[in-house]
């Protein structure tokens, strides 16, 4: 007999049959889910790789066009040299006025001082009398303060436009004074160009190279990268200009041809230009600039000084025949005006025009440095003839004649591209040679003094050339020297319109744009005489003082070291209590100057010239300070005096440190040009002198 159920197996078997479904909704969600991860996966791996396709595409785009510009760049370059005599021609001759400056000024402009100040307006200060309940005392009261606002705002506006008439009329007193020194030098500069044109008429010899140097140096028909140096001479009985001008040299024809980008190996591919083809280019290159140079000496003769050119084309090269630096000839021609003017220039062949239509010379093979034979130089144009950059001695810059050295330097700034002349002897304002720089942004007027010294230059000099170039509305100052210039000139320049050209970089720059000079004996290998060591006069003007003062209580010593390096030249040339001079004199310590803490004198012309340095040190004195540090060395700074006593400048020293005892302060190091500048220091010891004087050599005992 069966028994029935009552109901228990069914109510587990649903519980199990729910679980199985539970489950089975679990592992479906958790494959659903691995189904979306997998597919989120690979698309974010397909979307990295489009990205990096696509970075990739916009890289080959990138180097293929940068490949393309760099050879569009060598076919402009190459296009330019080509039509170099076509587009020359078409350039605006020279001419004497290119180089006057317009009288016309700047107008006038206060600004905002030309504006009055606005009066109140009596309208705007009526009383405020609202109710209908104030009364006659309170309505009284309220007009009368309306009336006090008025007045008060009236007498301010009144004060404001007082000061604003003043200031406008000490605006226009200076502008009236800028104005009138403005148009007197434009005036005095224009007087000395109609000077230089009326000897330029007569054929004076020195103003017809002045001027046809000027007028190759300023031409704008030569692109911009190519050589503008002349030596020049002038023949007046056969009213000849004979001139060495410099070509470009082989490399002016790109070696490269096209640049192609190869993705595969991830490098640009250039193609080299044929051989034969460069060679050909640069020869007629050689061809355009001779015939170039002719018809803008030819153009600019505006007085018909001219008869005939002798121009020879060199380039500044090594000599073939001798490993050594030289002028090597590859053109030159002998042209008269009467056969030049019959040329059409924009249809010439170059090398054709130049060899067959005026049968000049030109270098065969002009890529290896072939050279020609002159048929006549500058320096044999005959007696009495102003000759520039000839082949006798170079010139002693301290015996020639002042007028000759700033006519040299006038020389020099039109050599470097620039219109210069040099102004005339009296009223010139401090100023020798007025010069032009024609470069867009960074142009402008520049005015030049001139000191032909044996002797350091003084700070004095300098501040009157800043002043001059403040009162004359001029861009730059610049002052050439035959001497040099101490570190009180070059901390004063510093950060100012100035430029100081010392005599060793004078004949360096001399050098390099074809022109002649040297100072003294240097570089004619005359053998150094022995001369007894000079010893500079402590009342001489040959020194400087430098004066050290800082803050705090903390007893210290100042010492200086003569070093080359970071060594000392001698025990000798360790400068302090014990060692108050060097044996020269040249650095010696003061003990008398009661505006400073400790002060140093030195002559840096006298420093030997196996030196490089004078470093300044300071230290705790130990006999007055044992136990004290450099923590109270603050605000510390260097006067530097000239002979008079004057401060010409002050140098910035670090701060001292707890538990340091010396110091570095700082040093003067000689420059290239002789100069002397001012490094400062920082750097500290905690053993004291000692410690830091035996990194420097010197012997501790």
């Amino acid at each position: 007999m069966s028994r029935r159920s009552n109901g228990l197996i069914g109510t587990w078997a649903e519980a199990q049959r729910q679980q199985q479904r539970q489950q089975e909704m679990q592992r479906r969600a958790q494959a659903q889910n691995q189904r979306e991860q997998e597919r989120q996966r690979r698309a974010h791996e397909r979307a990295l790789a489009q990205s990096e396709r696509e970075r990739q595409a916009a890289y080959r785009q990138h180097r293929d066009e940068d490949a393309r510009q760099r050879t569009a760049e060598l076919e402009a370059r190459v296009q330019a040299l080509t039509n170099l005599l076509a587009s020359g021609c078409r350039a605006p001759a020279f001419r004497t006025a290119c180089l006057t400056h317009s009288e016309q000024i700047e107008a006038f402009s206060p600004g905002q001082l030309a504006s009055p100040v606005p009066m109140p307006d009596p309208s705007q200060y009526q009383a405020q009398v609202g109710g209908w309940t104030l009364g006659t005392s309170r309505r009284a009261r309220a007009e009368e303060e309306a009336r006090a606002r008025f007045e008060h705002d009236w007498h301010v506006a009144q004060a404001a436009e007082t000061y604003r008439q003043q200031q406008l009329a000490d605006y226009r007193q200076q502008y009236d004074r800028w104005a009138h020194a403005r148009l007197a030098e434009i005036r005095r500069h224009n007087a000395g160009i109609m000077e230089m044109a009326a000897a330029l008429r007569n054929g004076d010899p020195e103003a017809v190279v002045q001027y046809f140097s000027a007028a190759l140096y300023a031409s704008a028909a030569w692109p911009e990268g190519l050589p503008r140096q002349v030596s020049a001479g002038y023949d007046s009985a056969a009213r000849q200009l004979v001139l060495n001008w410099e070509m470009p040299r082989y490399e002016v024809v790109p070696e490269t041809k096209s640049v192609r980008y190869m993705p595969t190996a991830d490098q640009d591919k250039e193609t080299a230009r044929p051989a034969a083809q460069r060679r050909s280019q640069y020869r007629d290159i050689l061809a355009q600039c001779v015939l170039l140079t002719l018809r803008e000496l030819f153009g600019a003769d505006e007085f018909g000084v001219l008869d005939s050119v002798a121009l020879n084309g060199f380039v500044d090269d090594n000599d073939p025949a001798t490993g050594r630096r030289a002028q090597v000839f590859l053109a030159t021609v002998m042209a008269t005006r009467s056969a030049f003017s019959t040329l059409n220039l924009e249809l010439v062949n170059a090398v054709d025009c130049l060899v067959d239509g005026l049968r000049g010379q030109l270098s065969a093979r002009p890529d290896q440095r072939a050279a020609v034979r002159p048929g006549r130089l500058p320096s044999n144009v005959g007696s009495g003839v102003a000759s520039h950059g000839g082949d006798d001695e170079e010139p002693d810059l301290y015996e020639m004649d002042p007028i000759e050295f700033e006519s040299l330097v006038a020389e020099l700034f039109r050599a470097m591209g620039m219109q210069a002349v040099t102004t005339q002897r009296s009223n010139d304002g401090g100023v020798d040679v007025d010069a032009v720089d024609p470069t867009p942004i960074r142009g402008g007027k520049i005015v030049v003094q001139v000191k032909r010294y044996r002797n350091t230059v003084p700070p004095t000099a300098v501040r009157d050339l800043y002043g001059t170039v403040q009162s004359v509305g001029a861009n730059k100052g610049v002052l050439v020297t035959t001497s040099g210039f101490g570190p009180g000139s070059h901390n004063f320049a510093n950060g100012k319109p100035l430029e100081l050209v010392s005599g060793a970089e004078l004949v360096d720059l001399l050098h390099r744009h074809g022109l002649r000079g040297r100072r003294g004996d240097a570089g004619h290998g005359a053998a150094p005489q022995h001369a007894a060591p000079h010893v500079p006069d402590p009342g001489g003007d040959d020194h400087y003082v430098l004066g050290m003062s800082w803050s705090g209580d903390v007893a210290l010593d100042v010492c200086a070291m003569v070093c080359c390096g970071n060594r000392v030249l001698s025990d000798d040339h360790f400068v302090f209590f014990n060692n108050p001079r060097t044996p020269d004199g040249s650095v010696c310590t003061v003990a008398d100057n009661s505006h400073d803490k400790a002060a140093i004198r030195v002559a840096f012309d006298a420093i030997p010239r196996a030196a490089d340095r004078l470093v300044l040190v300071a230290a705790i004195d130990p006999s007055v300070n044992p136990q004290a540090d450099l923590a109270g060395f603050t605000d510390a700074s260097i006067r530097l005096l000239d002979t008079t006593g004057a401060e010409v400048d002050r140098l910035s020293v670090s701060d001292g440190r707890p538990g340091e005892t010396a110091l570095v302060l700082g040093s003067f190091r000689r420059r290239a040009s002789s100069d002397w500048e001012f490094v400062a220091g920082g750097k500290g010891y905690t053993g004291g002198l000692g410690s830091m004087i035996q990194e420097y050599g010197v012997t501790v005992s």
